[in-house]
């Protein structure tokens, strides 16, 4: 039960799954804790949830009072108490009131003033960020004396109360995502996550409505919102906003500030309309790269997508094909790459950002001349250049060879 105990602290998933699959107790103490304790203390969601899998006890009530789950919630781990309480082990109505308690204080107070309370040091706090790579949001980690925790309470909460069937107020989660006013804190994504899966007019207006605030943080959260509420509930089918894009045009004509504009361009995009493709015309030079990047995207579409466009619009993607920021280029590069009309200027275009200083640029250029069954997608394929091997495996690596294939098979071969 050693090598388990080992494994855990090595943060090792693997190991930890073949030991349990060889009789390993879950619940290995160690130190008169079970080894899942050691697994939330380092925040380590993998190992917890191999763990759980196996039959770990989440409910196990420990020395001092507290349970692994308890634990995890006042740790302040979005994801590590959600696996706690979404595991084999269901959880009891005391355990579930106790949760929602434990984490509604954690949110009422703060972090800090919780973290406080708790050692009742008042020293500094020990500040660091802490980036999940995977999901792309990150988190504040504090620590004071003895006790680390992650202000992600809010989160946990908001997630909790959804799982459990309790509506919260429009206004409550607006005012938890901006307790941490920036888009990619796990908090302001999982009210973002929580408000777009309310795909009804209420929240649509409510929202929309906050685009009128005169704080730009409830802009951007609004425009994050009806994004995700434009881009519905694809597990269950459900688009009831698909086509509403054309409704923040007043908004996007009168927003000056970069972020917020970049946002709403993007819920906008998802539609098509004229209004939407004058919208983005009009932000062909602006100054921040954000908003030129989401400029290829307003354009009408017609219903196959992208066979027809007008002669302005299509002027426009090409002048940002060679823009100066790389990020803008490769919008205008993907955008190009999609296009099935069959203007020449399309294939000029591509062919010199295989030569672009991005890899990313390149592989979109090769991959776009592919399936244009332009044969410079051959000669250029070679300008790629070697894939970083820790990549995950790229499918457009694979068009030159299938333009081949197609060319063979055409010629009989």
């Amino acid at each position: 039960m050693e090598r388990l105990a080992e494994a855990v602290r090595r943060g090792d998933p693997d190991e930890v799954r073949a030991l349990l699959e060889d009789g390993a107790d879950p619940d290995t103490l160690v130190a008169g804790l079970p080894v899942l304790c050691l697994a939330v203390a380092a925040y380590d969601t993998d190992v917890a949830d191999a763990l759980l899998q196996a039959g770990a006890d989440p409910l196990r009530p420990l020395p001092d009072g507290s349970t692994p789950l308890t634990r995890a919630v006042d740790g302040g781990s979005h994801l590590l108490a959600l696996a706690l309480a979404t595991g084999r082990t269901p959880l009891t109505a005391p355990a579930r009131a106790d949760m929602l308690a434990r984490a509604r204080r954690w949110a009422e107070a703060g972090a800090e003033t919780e973290l406080r309370r708790i050692t009742g040091l008042s020293g500094p706090v020990e500040r660091i960020r802490v980036e999940d790579d995977e999901i792309g949001c990150w988190c504040e980690q504090l620590t004071l004396g003895p006790v680390t925790v992650r202000d992600e309470h809010r989160a946990i909460l908001t997630s909790m109360e959804v799982r459990y069937g309790l509506r919260t107020p429009f206004d409550e989660l607006v005012a938890r995502a901006l307790a941490h006013p920036d888009r990619d804190h796990v908090v302001w994504c999982d009210v973002v996550f929580t408000l777009g899966r309310r795909l009804e007019e209420e929240t649509w207006q409510w929202t929309r409505d906050l685009l009128n605030h005169p704080d730009r943080l409830h802009r951007l959260l609004a425009a994050e919102i009806l994004m995700s509420l434009i881009l519905g509930d694809a597990v269950r089918d459900r688009y009831p906003f698909w086509e509403r894009g054309r409704e923040l045009v007043p908004w996007a004509e009168q927003e000056e500030d970069p972020e917020v504009l970049t946002a709403l361009l993007n819920a906008m995009t998802h539609d098509s309309a004229p209004e939407i493709e004058a919208v983005g015309l009009s932000h062909l030079t602006h100054p921040d790269p954000r908003v030129r990047a989401q400029v290829p995207d307003t354009l009408e579409r017609s219903e196959d997508g992208r066979s027809q466009v007008r002669p302005e619009g299509l002027a426009m993607v090409l002048t940002l094909a060679g823009d100066e920021d790389p990020g803008v280029r490769e919008a205008a590069c993907r955008w190009l790459g999609h296009y099935r009309g069959s203007e020449p200027e399309v294939g000029d275009a591509l062919a010199v950002l295989t030569r672009d200083e991005r890899q990313e640029i390149r592989i979109d250029a090769v991959s776009g001349l592919a399936y244009r069954d332009d044969p410079r997608c051959v000669e250029a394929e070679h300008r790629i250049g070697p894939r970083d091997p820790g990549l995950p495996f790229d499918e457009r690596l694979m068009d030159v060879w299938r333009y081949q294939r197609r060319r063979e098979a055409a010629d009989g071969g």
